[in-house]
């Protein structure tokens, strides 16, 4: 099933809101270091962009103007690619190691009564990505509310 650009981004978008950073995943999935550097590069890269393109403009003159706009389109372009990746990889299907962790956390959370969306039979990463983060969420405060009631 073929994606548009904008539903890519737009899933990037989500995904990147969804997926819990935590210091645990971070050697288990790359989405935590993409998600932090695309982060970076929203915040960052469109100032730099302008800034390096007055730079060049001022100090090389109109005679340079199509590399000051290839590198102010390559500047904007990286936060870009950070979304589009997000974006497929939220869409893609859990091999099978994955889709059975993704089960059994499921199994965890219906058994500490925590509220969960739908089970799918074929999750993808972002329906992996929505139950790590009620497991966070919510397992971290049924094992406190159970330790300290």
């Amino acid at each position: 099933m073929a994606r548009s650009v904008i539903t890519l981004f737009q899933d990037g978008q989500q995904y990147m809101k969804t997926w819990p950073v935590k210091k645990e995943l971070y050697s288990y999935f790359p989405e935590c270091r993409v998600i932090t550097a695309t982060r970076l590069a929203i915040s960052t890269m469109p100032p730099l962009a302008v800034v390096s393109c007055a730079m060049l403009f001022n100090t090389m003159g109109m005679d340079y103007l199509p590399q000051t706009l290839a590198i102010g389109a390559f500047f904007l372009s990286l936060p870009l690619q950070g979304l589009l990746w997000l974006g497929h990889r939220s869409n893609q299907a859990l091999p099978p190691a994955l889709k059975h962790w993704y089960m059994e956390i499921y199994a965890k959370l219906q058994q500490e009564g925590c509220r969960i969306g739908a089970r799918k039979s074929q999750p993808k990463y972002k329906e992996l990505a929505s139950v790590l983060k009620s497991a966070f969420d919510q397992l971290d405060s049924v094992f406190t509310r159970g330790q300290f009631d």
